[in-house]
Formats: structure tokens, C-alpha cells, sequence
């Protein structure tokens, strides 16, 4: 059993927010209305995930929904169990997905303390981030996720910006991350927004693969400009991370999605949060073990899947850095595994434009740092922030000597 990490729902689909785009809420409202993992589950999951054989690399990805409505009593205990249970000499990195309307300051003092590291959902500037991302009684959030972050910045919390390119963001690029560098966020990941009505049709705030690539390609000429050793796009970091070491650092590059496993708040397990279905349940971290879950048929089915791509990807010359793309792309996956990622198109155009301007940063990269290795870029920070369990058994936070 390889190595694996763990994200995790305590509040399902639950959000304070409704944003009209978001796949998430069609299932807090075909289900329990306030679903909220029990500490007896928290413990449980994190006790046997602690247990197996991790290289003693420990990875919680908390996200939603939104889980901060869980509070900070949750968190507290999440730290109390993981350090009661991480083996000595181990590293636990947290990572949570929030919107930041809702980080208190109680919360960022602990997050602060405790180095998680956030990813802050933010469209851009208040005009876009509001036109989708309201609240339950539709008043604008692009204020309060300010707030939030304000809060984060004052407590030393570390964080990347999460924003998502749809049909009202899709044509601006450059404004989007001029905004982003003039607040001083210097972290940033940029999601397509592709979902499908029930028929497999584009639903309003999706975008096509053309725009797609149109964006990535404009904002490829706004980074490169001077921003090459300043910011961090997680995209651009894949690229050169398989450029210069031949390594994937993201899921949907990959030939295989037997990557991680989601856990739901009442401990179900699935293979992805784009396919938290009742055809994939896995099992359930209450009564399966993770070697049980892990070597689970449906799993490796899902898993393998993502290799069964178009013919057309074989004659590709940028397979190997998309592999046929996020299942999610392939509308109807696994039924209809072999269609092309609706992105297809985007990623063509912008890796025709940009990849060889890619190939001679990484071919310098290579050439001027042989010697002392040392990377020109900006490290991403997805899972840098750790806890540590030195071999002493003392438990320090951030402890440079167990990394």
C-alpha cells in the first residue's frame, strides 16, 4: 500500500454561502440538512490513518462545503488526536479549504499556531467575486472574505488564493492578477469551472477549453513579465516540477486517480471529491481498515480509468502532461471515460503558445543550478507547514530538525 492522504468533509457539503456554481450543495440538499462528523469519527479516522505506513508523513486536507462551521473546538481536537497518535519522528502537514467569511479570531490565532495552511477561495476583485459568491440571504461575501484574511495576515497564517475561472472571469486575466500581487498575495491557483447540467451540456458559469487556454496563456504573459521569481501558480509550478525532475505534483496530470481518499462527515470514503457518489462508496473509516479501503476493486477501477483516454491522446504531444486530463472533464466518467477532456482544446493552445518558452526556463534551471540545486522559483507552499513528532517523543510545532 503506498502512500496516501487524507481529504476530509466534517460538514459535508454545508456552507454559510451559496455560491451558484458550486457542484457541492446539490448534495446537502438531497441529504442530511446539518451533517457534522462526531468526535468518536475524528478520532477513529485519524487513530488508523496514524497506524499505517506513511513514511511517517502524515497529510489532512480539511475542506467542504465550508469547515470552518465546525468551529474551533473541532480543531482543537483534530491537533489533540493527531498528536496523541502520530508516531515519533513523524510530520503532519493540515491543509483547510475555506472561504474566509467565517475565520474569527480565535480561529486564526489557532491556525497560526498550529501552521495550517489555508487556501482562501477569491475571484478576483469585489465586481467578479460577487457576481457568484453570495451568502445564503444573497448579500455580497467579497467584504467579509477581506476581513478574514485580514484576520489570517494578522496571526501569521500562511495561505494560498484560490480562484475560480468561470464565464465572468474568464476574460480577465490580467486584471484578476494584478489584483491578487497589488494585496500582496503572491500564492495562487487558478480552477477551471466545467460542470454539466443532467443532459452533458455546459451548464451558464462553465467555460469552454478554448477560453481556458486563452486565459492561461494571457496570464502566462503577465507572470513572465517580471513576477517569474515572486509568484507562485501552482500550474506553472506542475509544469516546471515535470519539466526539470520528470515528477507530478497534482492529480489530474497523472495517468492514475488512485491519488488519496475522501472522507465524509459520517466516515464514508470515496475516491475523489469530484465522485463523492453511492457507486463509489469505498467503505467507512467506522468499520473498514485502510488496507481494506485501499485495496478495495472500485477503488483501482476508478483509479485506472483515467489511463483509458481517447485515441486521439495517444498521438498528442502533451499527454504526459495531462495524461487525458481530470476524469471530472470527460463528462460521465467512467461511462464515458474515452471522450476528451472538454479542456482538450484549451490545453492545446495554450501549451502550442507557451511550452517551449517553459522548456527554456526549465533547460537554464538545469544548466545554472547543476552544481548547488537550488530552484529559482518559489516553492509551493500546498503542504510546506507541518507538525512535528520528534524522535524524542517532545512534540514541537514547525520543528525544522524533523522535516
Amino acid at each position: 500500500m503506498k502512500p496516501f492522504s487524507l481529504l476530509i468533509k466534517p460538514a459535508s457539503a454545508d456552507c454559510n454561502l451559496r455560491c451558484e456554481y458550486c457542484f457541492y450543495i446539490d448534495h446537502l440538499e438531497n441529504g442530511n440538512k446539518n451533517p457534522r462528523m462526531t468526535v468518536e469519527t475524528l478520532e477513529i479516522m485519524i487513530k488508523s490513518y496514524m497506524s499505517t505506513d506513511q513514511n511517517k508523513q502524515y497529510a489532512f486536507g480539511w475542506q467542504g462545503g465550508e469547515p470552518t462551521l465546525m468551529g474551533s473546538d473541532f480543531f482543537k481536537k483534530v491537533v489533540e488526536f493527531q498528536l496523541k497518535y502520530a508516531p515519533p519522528g513523524s510530520s503532519i502537514s493540515n491543509g483547510l479549504q475555506t472561504n474566509a467569511t467565517m475565520i474569527t479570531e480565535e480561529l486564526a490565532k489557532f491556525f497560526g499556531e498550529y501552521k495550517f495552511l489555508l487556501g482562501v477561495s477569491l475571484d478576483g476583485p469585489d465586481y467578479l467575486h460577487d457576481y457568484y459568491r453570495k451568502t445564503i440571504g444573497q448579500r455580497p461575501s467579497h467584504a467579509l472574505v477581506m476581513q478574514g484574511i485580514g484576520r489570517l495576515k494578522q496571526n501569521g497564517v500562511e495561505f494560498n488564493i484560490l480562484t475560480l475561472i468561470n464565464n465572468q472571469t474568464v476574460k480577465k486575466a490580467k486584471e484578476i492578477y494584478r489584483y491578487l500581487c497589488d494585496n500582496g498575495f503572491y500564492f495562487h491557483q487558478y480552477i477551471p469551472c466545467v460542470e454539466f447540467d443532467e443532459n452533458g451540456s455546459f451548464r451558464p458559469f462553465s467555460i469552454t477549453g478554448e477560453e481556458w487556454g486563452v486565459f492561461l496563456s494571457e496570464l502566462f504573459d503577465e507572470w513572465i513579465k517580471e513576477d517569474i521569481n515572486k509568484v507562485s501558480i501552482r500550474l506553472f509550478d506542475s509544469i516546471m516540477e515535470y519539466l526539470i525532475y520528470g515528477r507530478y505534483n497534482v492529480c489530474y496530470m497523472q495517468d492514475n486517480c488512485v491519488q488519496y481518499f475522501v472522507v465524509e462527515y459520517d466516515g464514508g470514503v470515496y475516491p475523489c471529491d469530484f465522485f463523492v457518489k453511492d457507486n463509489l462508496l469505498l467503505g467507512n473509516v467506522n468499520t473498514n481498515s485502510w488496507e481494506e479501503l485501499y485495496n478495495s476493486q472500485t477503488y483501482h477501477y476508478f483509479g485506472n480509468q483515467k489511463s483509458n483516454w481517447n485515441e486521439e491522446c495517444n498521438l498528442c504531444p502533451y499527454l504526459k502532461l495531462c495524461n487525458g486530463d481530470c476524469q471530472k472533464f470527460r463528462y460521465g466518467t467512467p461511462k464515458h471515460s474515452k471522450q476528451l477532456s472538454n479542456l482538450c482544446r484549451g490545453w492545446k493552445i495554450f501549451y502550442t503558445r507557451k511550452l517551449p518558452r517553459f522548456k527554456i526556463i526549465a533547460d537554464k534551471f538545469k544548466n545554472e543550478n547543476s552544481i548547488n540545486g537550488i530552484s529559482p522559483f518559489k516553492i509551493p507552499k500546498f503542504g510546506r507547514n507541518k507538525l512535528c513528532i520528534c524522535g524524542s517523543g517532545k512534540k514541537y510545532k514547525n520543528c525544522c530538525g524533523a522535516l
